[in-house]
């Protein structure tokens, strides 16, 4: 199976929720709909302190269905290390989204993708 980057970018967020495929501000109505195991790897370098970074994944349960929250995550203060989540299979309608509930933060992105 290749391995390919299926999204990458960079963006200073603020409180307003990102979605990283679309790189533009998040919306429901507009779902990525390839499907493949994903993984996403960020360069939060920039957070510090105080900052606060929210990072959500999004999936449908079926085509027809609603998108929910299936994983989510949140970064605190300075980091010195890039940020990985697990693998996840998504297929129905998915968004990824940065947040940053204190600060604004740039954020540098890669989504990658198998199969």
């Amino acid at each position: 199976m290749a391995i390919t980057e299926a999204f990458a970018n960079s963006q200073a967020v603020d409180t307003t929720e990102w979605s990283m495929p679309r790189d533009a501000s998040y919306t429901s109505a507009s779902p990525q709909t390839d499907d493949g195991i994903y993984q996403i790897v960020l360069d939060v370098s920039d957070m510090v302190a105080l900052d606060e970074l929210q990072i959500r994944v999004y999936e449908k349960v079926n085509s027809g269905g609603t998108q929910r929250i299936v994983y989510e995550a949140t970064l605190l203060g300075a980091q010195n290390s890039c940020w990985v989540s697990p693998s996840l299979i998504l297929m129905h309608g998915w968004d990824a989204t940065l947040d940053a509930i204190v600060g604004t933060i740039t954020v540098i992105w890669s989504i990658r993708k198998v199969a």
